[in-house]
Parts: structure tokens; sequence; C-alpha cells
């Protein structure tokens, strides 16, 4: 399931190509029909993520609401002007990068030449597969397929999902931080459990849960009132900052460069040539702890474990993570 970062890099590319556009909304597939004609023909006015919810504002008062789940997935396409991403959301392969699809982009215009010798934009193409929902605007068009949840709902019931929801470390609102510790102080459920659970902590998923547990050296048994206020905001910081850079990256990258191997470390960085975010290590290197069972843990040498947990994969070392 695409974790919160995801579903912000979604709320921000939404936000760049659709935002102020008169939208054509149909259901290809079908099942939401009913949905698409309260949508169609109606201004976006904003995109905005919460955890893994995404809601997309028009101007007459609804609002498109999606949720990715297991299966979920958005491409993108349009002309030279649409900088939409090429898919996100799932099936995803680990290290697999949400990135614009350059190949599908019209070439660049050489100096001098007239822009009639790009070549133009013919809209959308067919439909291909079960594609739930389409929006079509004037430089680019999205396709939604698989989600759990697609529904065309008010401001109000929106705003009800959202008060079911726990505080989003990307949002990171004043209040938050102080808010999470103080759940974690009432409760008694295992620290590796409470990450999970949107309503304590919306947007962290099965990576992240692994990974932040690891680096803050938690027992993922630990019950969430023997965290100390001081390590509960730890988290949350380092929560806030691992997802921030997901954001960034497009990528779950939770290990410093001193862990990637030379060659890793040559590729090139923002600002160069095939550049990214910055100097981004090989999928294997990526993760302290996730999906490597057996492996010697990145540390301390010990065999990274492997059990599960509310029916969800865990992934820690039992060296390193006995506080």
């Amino acid at each position: 399931m695409p974790e919160g970062h995801s579903v912000h890099r979604l709320a921000r590319q939404f936000d760049d190509v659709f935002t102020g556009e008169r939208l054509s909304v149909a259901s290809p597939q079908g099942r939401f029909a009913p949905g698409a004609a309260l949508l169609d023909g109606h201004v976006m006015t904003a995109a905005a993520a919460h955890g893994k919810h995404l809601f997309l504002e028009f101007d007459h008062g609804l609002v498109l609401h999606v949720h990715l789940g297991l299966y979920g997935a958005w491409n993108f396409g349009g002309d030279a002007t649409f900088r939409g991403a090429s898919s996100i959301g799932a099936p995803r392969k680990v290290g697999e990068r949400e990135v614009y699809d350059v190949a599908a982009e019209p070439a660049a215009p050489t100096p001098g030449a007239s822009a009639a010798a790009s070549p133009a934009y013919a809209g959308p193409p067919e439909p291909v597969g079960a594609v739930r929902v389409r929006l079509v605007g004037t430089h680019g068009w999205a396709d939604l397929r698989g989600a759990t949840t697609c529904a065309a709902i008010t401001v109000a019931e929106a705003a009800a999902v959202l008060a079911r929801l726990g505080p989003d470390p990307l949002r990171n609102l004043p209040g938050d931080r102080d808010a999470f510790a103080a759940t974690l102080a009432g409760k008694r459920t295992a620290v590796a459990s409470l990450l999970m659970d949107q309503k304590v902590i919306a947007g962290v998923g099965n990576v992240y849960r692994a990974e932040l547990l690891f680096r803050q050296r938690l027992n993922p048994w630990l019950p969430g009132n023997a965290l100390s206020p001081d390590a509960a905001r730890r988290l949350w910081d380092d929560t806030a900052a691992m997802m921030s850079h997901g954001v960034r990256d497009g990528r779950i990258i939770t290990t410093p460069p001193q862990y990637w191997d030379a060659t890793s470390r040559g590729r090139p960085g923002r600002g160069e040539p095939g550049g990214t975010a910055e100097k981004l290590p090989e999928p294997a290197e990526a993760h302290f702890v996730y999906r490597r069972h057996g492996l010697g843990c990145r540390d301390c040498g010990t065999a990274v474990a492997l059990t599960e947990l509310g029916a969800r994969k865990l992934y820690w070392c039992p060296q390193c993570q006995q506080a």
C-alpha cells in the first residue's frame, strides 16, 4: 500500500496540473458513473492529502475522496506542459521511484525552431483496463484504477473523514507533535502497532514503521505508555523528517550516505545531469531492516529478525532494539 509520502506527492501533482481547470470527469469502467456525473464540468480548486487519503476539491462544494488501498494507482499523461507522474500507487516494486515519464513527453523544440515542430497533444488515449475515474484537463489526463475508496462527497463529509484520523507528520501542524506524544502516553499497545494505527498517526505504513523503530532503537513490543514524552517527540520528529524526504525523493530512503557503497555515493545529485533530490542509493542500500530478514544488521551484525504483528510483517534487530 502506498504510504503517506506518495499521497502527498499526488496532491502536489494534482495541484500543479489541474487546480484552476474545468475538468471532464468520467468513469470508463462505469462503477463511479454517478459520482463522475456530479463532478463533470466543474473547476478543481485544490488538492490535499492527509495520511493515505487524497481530497480533490471542486468549485461547487464537492470533493473527490480517494484512498488507494493495496491495489489503487493513478496514471498521468499529457502534453509537454503537463508535469504528470507516470504512475503513483500499486503494484510497485521495492525501490521503484515515482518520477515523471520523460520518455512519454514530446521532445523539446531545438532553439530557434517553431512551436509547430513539437508534436501536438491529441487528447487522452482510449482507456485501458478498469479505469474507475478519468480526469481530463486542457493539457493532460489522469486515470485511477483499483482504489479502495473513490467517492464524491461533501466538504462536511470530508471533514468527518479527517476527524477520524490522527495527525499527519507531513502536515506537522502546531500541536500535532504533543498530541501524538500524549496519545502514546495513554496506550498500553505495542508501539509497532500504534505506528500503523491511522487514528494515532496518519500516513505511516509498514516500511516506515520498521525503519523508524530501528532508527530510534525502540523495541517494537514496547508499550506506548512506556515511552518517555521526549522519546515520543523524537519518534514524531524522525517520522516527519523521513516522510518529508520520501516526498522529495519519491522513495523511502532511511539510511544516510555513509551506509551506501561508493557507486551510490558517486551518482549525480540535484542540479547535475541525470540528477535527483540528492545522491541516492540502490534499493538494497536504502533501508536498515525492512526486507532484510536474515541479513546482518548494518550497525551490529546481528541477523535481522522477522515476525508478524497485526497481520503485517515486522522486521527488527534483536540486538539494537532491546530498549
